[in-house]
């Protein structure tokens, strides 16, 4: 009896195990497949503006001319992505800029400084930082932060300072949250060693914890980087959406997110303007690609300084 008992309790273990793997095999197929198909999908459709409509990829990265509905009379259509590339360049670099020493220095008071404040307090400011929307934060800028650069500095107040700051205050959480992780991961015995050889509490964070952190404190920064040219509409609310270089800070322009949302609706499917905003949409996943493996690529680095 006992035996049998045994028997049937092995193989009911046995069927739990098999079907919890079947069907985690089965989630993992199905969202390879899903990310495969999305990237044939949008590689599809963005590579027909340099197969079907015989655009040259130089000309479409490197020229400033945006007239995807001109006349034929008038020279045809122009499909120059210049614009838009150094737009999303300038306001994801110059929000990088704003953001990760702040936020680091954020994610250091809250690890090394304050940890019981930054654990009570601050963290959970975080926290509702991330949850908010984003339309939330474009209305923000939209409602305070355009009509004070308007006032301050000149100029109508959409401008690319308004983008770069609203865009910095979004990626802040990212940053923050991963620098902060990152430096409480960093052994105890790093810091005890530190100080029995006689070093500072600011000795100690500066030459011992944030090198050690390095790895993931710069994971954060490209993964905010990676946020930053992926977000459209609280930028496109501020920014001003005018297809030109910036000449300054204070001037309006717009980036590859902002184009491909205000204009995609408004264009016919396989046409020129239509595969155009596609091989944008292309565009955006490559560079997407690559902060991935950047992230990895520091990930590996920081297990083998390990």
């Amino acid at each position: 009896m006992r035996k049998n008992t045994v028997k049937k309790s092995h193989l009911d273990y046995l069927i739990h195990e098999f079907s919890g793997r079947l069907i985690v095999t089965i989630f993992g197929y199905f969202l390879i497949i899903v990310t495969l198909s999305l990237v044939f999908f949008i590689a599809s459709k963005g590579l027909a503006t340099f197969f079907h409509n015989k655009v040259s990829p130089i000309e479409f990265l490197f020229s400033k001319v945006w007239a995807p509905d001109r006349d034929i009379s008038n020279g045809g259509p122009s499909v120059g992505a210049l614009i838009f590339i150094v737009g999303s360049i300038l306001i994801a670099s110059i929000a990088l800029i704003l953001s990760s020493p702040f936020s680091v220095a954020i994610a250091i008071f809250m690890t090394e400084i304050s940890a019981k404040l930054g654990k009570k307090i601050l963290q959970p400011v975080i926290e509702i930082f991330v949850g908010i929307p984003s339309v939330v934060y474009g209305w923000i800028g939209l409602s305070v932060l355009v009509p004070f650069i308007r006032r301050s500095f000149g100029g109508l107040g959409f401008s690319l300072l308004a983008g770069s700051l609203v865009l910095s205050i979004m990626i802040f959480p990212t940053i923050a949250s991963i620098a902060a992780d990152s430096l409480r991961a960093v052994s105890n015995d790093y810091r005890e060693a530190s100080y029995a050889l006689g070093a500072t509490r600011w000795q100690t964070i500066y030459k011992v914890a944030v090198p050690a952190a390095m790895p993931g404190i710069l994971t954060g920064i490209v993964l905010g980087l990676a946020r930053a040219f992926g977000e459209a509409l609280a930028v496109q609310m501020v920014l001003g959406n005018r297809i030109s270089l910036p000449g300054s800070l204070l001037d309006s322009t717009i980036n590859l997110t902002s184009i491909i949302t205000m204009d995609m609706g408004n264009t016919a499917t396989g046409t020129e303007w239509n595969n155009a905003l596609w091989s944008m949409a292309l565009l955006l996943l490559i560079i997407s690609f690559i902060f991935i493996m950047v992230v990895h690529k520091i990930g590996r680095r920081g297990d083998l300084n390990k």
